[in-house]
């Protein structure tokens, strides 16, 4: 990475930082049917970052009864390439508070890390993408295709529908999947 590149991204944590935080507050937990509103929310937060990074089209979708996902699009030069850019705005339900250490929508640092629910898995990849985005600001060399799903955590019942309902907007050359598993058995990503 070039020395330019570090500063640049030094530059943007801090705000992107902000942004993550700001998703980690939303109770987006797509397991439970009483906070469809949240997972909603989180749909319109997720667009509204997308929005203020100046893509063309952004649209909130979904199929057969799905949660929200986002689909946004921010074209490159004239026969460049599509890059879509994909991860999730859902998160695992938080069970017992008494077992967290602090409470979990409401980031926290330690140690240095972030922790909330949905502060690695998977809001982190989307704040990942944003990252990279705003490293290149308007200056892209690519076309950029996010996709932003809202059911990933309960196994994705609608996202075939959504494939097929959308497959033009979703049609790339590359796709980059920003979703991970922990870094260790009992140690949280």
């Amino acid at each position: 990475m070039s020395d330019d590149i570090r500063a640049k991204v030094q530059s943007l944590l801090p705000a992107l930082r902000k942004d993550l935080e700001d998703l980690v507050r939303i109770e987006s937990v797509s397991a439970d049917p009483e906070r469809a509103g949240e997972v909603q929310r989180s749909a319109e937060a997720v667009a509204d970052l997308f929005r203020a990074e100046g893509f063309a089209s952004v649209d909130i979708v979904s199929a057969d009864g799905g949660a929200p996902a986002v689909i946004a699009h921010k074209p490159g030069p004239e026969g460049a390439p599509t890059v879509l850019l994909y991860a999730h705005h859902d998160v695992q339900p938080e069970n017992d508070h008494a077992e967290w250490d602090s409470p979990p929508f409401e980031p926290t640092e330690r140690d240095g890390r972030l922790y909330a629910r949905g502060a690695a898995d998977d809001k982190a990849g989307i704040a990942a993408h944003l990252g990279a985005l705003r490293v290149y600001g308007d200056d892209l060399p690519v076309s950029v295709t996010m996709f932003i799903e809202g059911e990933e955590e309960v196994g994705s019942e609608s996202l075939p529908a959504l494939l097929k309902e959308h497959h033009e907007a979703l049609r790339a050359d590359v796709i980059v999947i920003a979703d991970s598993g922990n870094w260790d058995i009992g140690e949280p990503a």
